[in-house]
């Protein structure tokens, strides 16, 4: 399976949602090649066939909720909601802690799939397995006046 950090920057994918006007097949299968790892599922092969018929049938804010379910299955939608032409969805792994307490992931967009879209992409960009090591990096590279030295008294 493809990890995120062999594709392109997922913030130019949530640059293209956010000036995308709606969704369409070709937008949904980029974000499934180039951010889903799980899709397609061996294990889930339901799951994948259900995302594959919503795509098909035009579904997408249906198509959406199922990526989320497939991709982030510890994630959950904690409030979608429609204010001043704009449509607000916002992930959480704790739905049930107080707002001020949870850490959840928001978006906006005036289309309500691409909003929901929009949160996913950031939570699979946040959640990205890091390719860094935990221990710093040392430069191998020595000065070529570089000598070393022993300053240790022997008399």
């Amino acid at each position: 399976m493809p990890l995120l950090s062999e594709h392109q920057n997922p913030g130019e994918l949530v640059d293209r949602l956010r000036d995308a006007g709606a969704v369409t097949a070709a937008l949904m299968s980029e974000i499934i090649s180039k951010i889903c790892r799980r899709f397609p599922s061996q294990g889930q092969t339901a799951k994948t066939a259900h995302v594959e018929r919503l795509i098909q049938s035009g579904g997408w804010t249906d198509a959406a909720l199922a990526l989320i379910d497939l991709e982030l299955p510890q994630w959950q939608v904690r409030r979608i909601a429609y204010d001043e032409g704009e449509w607000y969805c916002a992930l959480s792994r704790e739905r049930e802690l107080p707002d001020w307490l949870d850490q959840s992931v928001e978006a906006r967009h005036a289309d309500l799939a691409l909003a929901i879209l929009s949160a996913f992409v950031e939570v699979e960009r946040i959640s990205a397995p890091s390719i860094r090591t935990s221990v710093p990096a040392v430069t191998r590279d020595t000065n070529q006046l570089y000598e070393p030295v022993c300053s240790d008294n022997f008399a």
